[in-house]
């Protein structure tokens, strides 16, 4: 072999040497496989790379998406409350309306003012918390109209003390002296003088609120 070169040496080993030709076989052989395992590897590294940044996306998709949804909700909840609240005006609106209308026919003769005063007692114990009694007595000696005749009034007990109510359709300035009258009466007959006067309409004359002032009556309008 003296005088061969390197190569014509190791390609003399091969063709002679059984072994060494298995040797470079394999070395060969994993040599390839190790660059394969490379090329793998690194496509894991990206195909890994790439799996994060989907569940990137997907987390902040669902994140966005639960966000909208909360915001969804808020906007939803929001909405019906004020449905909710538009409705309950609305029916306070067709509830006033409808007393009004009641007033009117009252006033008008088409309604009869004890049939409506009978309507209001629910409202006057809704919005002042009063649940009336109706008192009734006869006044012989005429003191509260001039002749005698049955008188009555509402009588409410609040916290122990006497309140008198009276409901009508229109209030007028005679309505006034002639509610006096009743307490006064009342006060008279019962011996106890009442804590307060109250008087439920949807109309007042003003020279009858100038009067309830004077004599101490509170004239209740918005009904």
């Amino acid at each position: 072999m003296a005088g061969m070169g390197l190569k014509e040496e190791i390609i003399d080993l091969l063709e002679r040497d059984k072994e060494f030709r298995y040797a470079v076989a394999g070395f060969l052989g994993l040599d390839e496989i190790l660059k394969r395992m490379d090329k793998h590897e690194a496509e894991l590294v990206k195909l890994r790379e790439d799996l994060n940044k989907l569940r990137e996306d997907f987390n902040r998709f669902s994140e966005d998406a639960n966000k909208r949804m909360d915001r969804h909700e808020r906007e939803l909840i929001s909405l019906r409350e004020e449905l909710n609240r538009l409705r309950a005006d609305m029916n306070d609106g067709f509830n006033l309306l409808r007393r009004h209308v009641d007033a009117l026919g009252a006033r008008w003769g088409l309604l009869s003012e004890e049939a409506f005063r009978e309507g209001m007692r629910g409202i006057v114990e809704k919005e002042l918390g009063l649940k009336t009694v109706k008192w009734v007595k006869y006044d012989s000696e005429g003191y509260v109209f001039g002749y005698p005749s049955v008188v009555d009034v509402d009588v409410a007990m609040h916290d122990d003390r006497v309140i008198l109510v009276e409901v009508k359709s229109h209030v007028g300035r005679a309505d006034v002296y002639i509610f006096k009258r009743r307490a006064e009466l009342y006060e008279k007959s019962v011996g106890r003088r009442p804590s307060r006067l109250v008087m439920v309409t949807p109309y007042a004359d003003e020279d009858a609120v100038a009067l309830a002032n004077l004599y101490g009556v509170e004239v209740y309008t918005k009904v």
